[in-house]
């Protein structure tokens, strides 16, 4: 191959990757908004005042659960990027092929 070419095969890499790493990302923070919006109320997520010992409680064990859900996708992140360093790969861009008839 000729250096042209590795470098567009290196861009495509990148892009893959990055665009690989954006949709785990979103797929782990909704995840954890998904929780927060039908678990909240365990810790008052809701409410303004003062949290109980059993809310403080709940509100501890959900940052761990985050915490674990964000190590486990970056976790994954970081595989998925050397899995990718085992490929070549061609980004095809966007093109469409008119057929141009004669009359």
């Amino acid at each position: 191959m000729d250096r042209k070419q590795d470098i567009v095969n290196e861009r495509s890499k990148n892009r893959l990757k990055k665009e690989a790493k954006k949709k785990i990302q979103t797929t782990m923070i909704g995840a954890i908004s998904s929780i927060e919006k039908y678990f909240g109320f365990l810790w008052g997520e809701e409410s303004e005042g003062e949290l109980t010992k059993n809310e403080e409680y709940m509100r501890d064990v959900f940052e761990e659960l985050r915490t674990e859900i964000l190590d486990k996708g970056n976790s994954q992140i970081r595989s998925m990027d050397g899995e990718i360093e085992n490929y070549q790969v061609t980004w095809e861009k966007y093109h469409i092929n008119i057929p141009i008839r004669r009359l």
